[in-house]
C-alpha cells in the first residue's frame, strides 16, 4: 500500500509539473518565458491590438526601476519582461529583480542584492512553479539566486543559502574568475539548465553547460564544451586544451522542446577571439548548436556553424523552434542565426539540415602559428539577411571624409567573409556583433521569421602581446595595458565610436585610482574582472592610465592562460560625422518565409532624423534588441538608437505606429493581457550606441 501511495504521489507531482510547464508556455495572455516562450519565437496569440487600431495606442503606465547612471551613461536594461497571472517580473537598470502589477505598473517587490553600483546587463529572469510554490531564478554577479515569486525573498533552502556559485566547477589553472549569467536560464519540469558568459580573453573560464534541481540547487549534469580525453570532439583540439583554453560557452540562451525532452544549446567562440594558434583544429563544441537530452545532458546531435573560429562569430541569439511545410511534409525545425547574416535550419530530431549547406574554402592565415580551417559551412537557403562583402565600391557616397576612408581601405584587407586577421587592418563585415545579435528573431504561426540586423564594417589587427614584446623580466604599464585592456579600450585608450567600450583618455576626471583598482578587481557590465593580475601589474596599469610611469615583474612562465597575440579592438568604422562608412541600410528588419527559405521583404530599422530632414531616405541604424510578433498582424520593435518604439504590418514591413520613448530601448518588447486588456511593455535603458542611460519601463494599450 505504501508503495502504491508513493507511486501515486510521484505521478501526481509529475503531472502537476507538466501542467505548470504547459501553463507557462501556452497561456495565451501571458508572456511567461524569455522571448515569449521556450520556443523563443517572440510570438503572442493576442489580437485585441491589430493593424486596424494600433494607431490608437496610448501610454498605459510607466515605472522607474532605479539604478541608472545618468552621469557616465554606462548602465543599460536589456531585460525582456515576464508576465504571469497579472504580475510582471523584470530587472532594473541597477540589476535588481522586481515584480509589478502588470495592469498598473505598481511595484510589488524589489530586491536589494549586493553592491550598489554593480551592473551586468541582465536580460531577464526565469519563472518556475509546482503545487507548493512559485520561484524566480535570477542571476546577479557570479551567483544564481532562487527568489520567492510572491515577495522576492531569497529561498535559503536552494543551493548554499539561496544561491548557486556559478564559478564552481568551471575553473582552470591560469584563468580569471569572471562569470555571469546575463541571459535567463531554461527550465524543464524540475531541471534548470544554465549557460554563462565568461571573458573573451586568453584567461577565460571553461564554458560548461550545467543543469540543477529547481528545488534543492543540486547539480544534475554537466556538458563539457571543451572535451576531455576519450570524449567525443577531443581530437578536434590540441592535446589537453581543456587545461589552457576557455570559452565555448552558452551565453545567448537556449530553447526547449518539452514534448521530446530536448534542450537546444548554442555555443560561442573559444577564447581568445581572434587567434587560435594554441588550439589547432575545428574546436568542437565551440560555435555549435547542440541538441541535448534535457534529463541527462547527453548529446543527441550537433552542428558546428564556424570551424576554428578566429572572428568572434558566436551564435548570437537563442534558437527558434517552429514547424514548416516542405516538399509536402511537416518538419519540426530548429534554427539559429549567424552574425554573418545566415540562418541555419535543422530537423529538430535528427539534426539533418532542412536546406543545403555547403563547405566552402576561404583564405588561409599568414600569422605565425595560426592554422585556419580548410572550409566553412555556408547555407544555400534561407536567403541571407545581410550583405556579405564590403569593398571600396561600397563606401557611403555622402561620407564626410570619403577620400580619406577610401585611401585607408586601399591599405586594408577586405572583400570576403572569414578573412583571417593579420598584422594589418582587417575588415569584418557585417560587424563583430552582427548581422544578427542577441535580440534574436521572431516567428509567427505561419513560420515567417522576422530578423533585426545591422551592417557596419568593423576592423582590427593582431599585435604581439607583452609576453612576446620583450625578454626582460620587467613589463611596463603600457605593455600590460596592451595585453589586457587595449582589445576593448583601443590602442590610444580612445574607446570606440559608439560608446560600447568607453574612452579612458580622461579617466582621472571620472574615477579615482582606488575606484579603477576596484573595477579591475571585480569588473562591471561588459568588463570582466582582471583579478588574475598580480598587485604590481594592476598598479602598473593604473599608473599608465593616470599618466604615470609604472612597471611590474614578469611572471610569464607560471601562467598557462597566455597568448602570443592580442588585438587592437572591436572597432566600428564611422565617418567623421559619426555615421557608418558603408552605403545604407545600416540597420534592417527582414521577413523570411521559413517554409521556402525565401525573403519576403526587408525594410530599414531606425533612422537619423537629421539625415531624413535632408531628403535622404531612412538609413536604419545600429540596433540591439528583438521584435515581438502578434496574431493581430503586427511586429513591435524598438532596438534602434533613435529612441522609438514602432509597430509594423507584418505582411509588408510598413510602419503603422511609432512613439518616442524616454530613452533608447535596446531590449525586446513583451506582449500580454490582464483583465481582458492587451498591453505592450518595453524596458528603456539606453546607455549604448552613445544614448543616454535610463531606468524606465513603459507599457502601452488601447484607450
Amino acid at each position: 500500500m505504501l508503495r502504491q501511495i508513493s507511486q501515486y504521489a510521484i505521478a501526481t507531482s509529475l503531472l502537476f509539473c507538466l501542467i505548470a510547464a504547459a501553463y507557462v508556455n501556452d497561456n495565451d495572455g501571458d508572456w511567461a518565458s524569455y522571448n515569449g516562450g521556450d520556443d523563443r519565437n517572440h510570438y503572442s496569440k493576442l489580437t485585441q491590438i491589430n493593424t486596424q487600431n494600433v494607431s490608437q495606442l496610448k501610454l498605459a503606465w510607466e515605472y522607474a526601476s532605479g539604478g541608472a547612471d545618468t552621469v557616465r551613461n554606462i548602465t543599460q536594461i536589456q531585460c525582456n519582461s515576464l508576465i504571469i497571472k497579472g504580475v510582471l517580473y523584470g530587472v532594473s537598470a541597477g540589476s535588481q529583480a522586481f515584480a509589478l502589477d502588470a495592469a498598473t505598473g505598481k511595484e510589488l517587490w524589489k530586491t536589494s542584492l549586493g553592491e550598489k553600483n554593480f551592473n551586468m546587463n541582465s536580460r531577464g529572469v526565469t519563472y518556475w512553479s509546482n503545487d507548493k510554490e512559485a520561484r524566480i531564478f535570477f542571476a546577479y554577479g557570479d551567483y544564481l539566486f532562487a527568489l520567492n515569486a510572491k515577495n522576492g525573498q531569497v529561498i535559503s533552502s536552494f543551493g548554499q543559502n539561496g544561491k548557486i556559485h556559478l564559478l564552481d566547477g568551471i575553473q582552470r589553472e591560469g584563468a580569471d574568475n569572471f562569470v555571469i549569467s546575463n541571459t535567463p536560464a531554461s527550465v524543464y519540469q524540475n531541471i534548470l539548465i544554465v549557460g554563462t558568459r565568461v571573458s573573451e580573453s586568453a584567461t577565460a573560464l571553461l564554458g560548461d553547460i550545467r543543469a540543477y534541481d529547481t528545488e534543492t540547487g543540486k547539480k544534475i549534469w554537466t556538458f563539457r564544451t571543451i572535451p576531455r580525453p576519450d570524449e567525443v570532439g577531443y581530437d578536434t583540439w590540441e592535446k589537453d586544451n581543456y587545461k589552457n583554453v576557455g570559452g565555448a560557452n552558452s551565453w545567448m540562451g537556449m530553447a526547449l522542446d518539452h514534448k521530446r525532452g530536448i534542450v537546444y544549446v548554442p555555443t560561442g567562440s573559444a577564447a581568445f577571439d581572434f587567434y587560435g594558434g594554441n588550439r589547432k583544429g575545428d574546436n568542437l563544441f565551440a560555435n555549435c548548436l547542440l541538441a541535448l537530452d534535457v534529463k541527462t545532458g547527453k548529446r543527441l546531435w550537433h552542428f558546428q556553424t564556424v570551424h576554428h573560429d578566429i572572428w568572434d562569430r558566436d551564435i548570437p541569439s537563442p534558437p527558434n523552434l517552429f514547424t514548416i511545410q516542405k516538399d509536402g511534409q511537416k518538419i519540426d525545425a530548429v534554427s539559429v542565426l549567424s552574425k554573418q547574416g545566415f540562418v541555419f535550419v535543422f530537423d529538430r530530431v535528427t539534426g539533418k539540415p532542412v536546406f543545403p549547406i555547403e563547405e566552402r574554402p576561404f583564405p588561409k592565415s599568414v600569422v605565425k602559428g595560426e592554422q585556419t580551417a580548410a572550409t566553412q559551412p555556408i547555407p544555400l537557403l534561407p536567403e541571407y539577411f545581410t550583405r556579405q562583402t564590403f569593398t571600396v565600391n561600397d563606401v557611403n557616397p555622402f561620407a564626410s571624409n570619403r577620400d580619406e576612408i577610401i585611401a585607408q581601405l586601399k591599405e586594408t584587407s577586405t572583400g570576403s567573409p572569414y578573412l583571417p586577421f593579420g598584422h594589418n587592418r582587417t575588415i569584418i563585415f557585417p560587424g563583430t556583433d552582427g548581422g544578427a545579435q542577441w535580440g534574436g528573431a521572431a516567428v509567427d504561426e505561419n513560420s515567417i521569421m522576422y530578423i533585426p540586423a545591422k551592417e557596419n564594417p568593423c576592423y582590427s589587427s593582431l599585435i604581439e602581446s607583452s609576453q612576446k614584446l620583450s625578454n626582460k623580466q620587467s613589463v611596463s604599464g603600457k605593455q600590460l595595458y596592451q595585453s589586457h585592456c587595449m582589445s576593448c579600450h583601443g590602442a590610444n585608450r580612445e574607446g570606440n565610436e559608439d560608446g560600447s567600450y568607453p574612452s579612458l583618455q580622461k579617466i582621472d576626471k571620472i574615477y579615482t585610482e582606488s575606484a579603477v583598482s576596484q573595477l579591475i578587481q571585480k569588473g562591471r557590465g561588459r568588463m570582466p574582472a582582471l583579478s588574475y593580475l598580480k598587485e604590481d601589474e594592476k598598479r602598473a596599469i593604473i599608473a599608465f592610465l593616470f599618466g604615470k610611469n609604472g612597471s611590474a615583474e614578469s611572471d610569464r612562465k607560471s601562467k598557462l592562460s597566455t597568448s602570443p597575440y592580442t588585438h587592437t579592438g572591436y572597432n566600428r568604422w564611422y565617418d567623421s560625422n559619426g555615421y557608418p562608412i558603408n552605403t545604407p541600410p545600416w540597420g534592417t528588419l527582414t521577413a523570411i518565409d521559413m517554409n521556402t527559405g525565401k525573403r519576403r521583404w526587408q525594410v530599414p530599422l531606425g533612422e537619423y532624423p537629421e539625415l531624413t530632414a535632408k531628403g535622404i531616405p531612412p538609413t536604419g541604424t545600429d540596433n540591439y534588441g528583438g521584435p515581438a510578433v502578434t496574431a493581430g498582424g503586427l511586429i513591435f520593435i524598438a532596438a534602434s538608437r533613435d529612441q522609438k518604439l514602432r509597430a509594423l504590418d507584418r505582411q509588408t514591413g510598413k510602419i503603422l505606429w511609432e512613439t518616442a520613448l524616454p530613452t533608447a530601448a535596446l531590449s525586446s518588447p513583451s506582449v500580454y493581457e490582464v483583465n481582458n486588456k492587451q498591453y505592450v511593455v518595453i524596458a528603456c535603458g539606453g546607455g549604448k550606441l552613445n544614448t543616454r542611460s535610463g531606468d524606465k519601463y513603459v507599457a502601452f494599450a488601447l484607450p
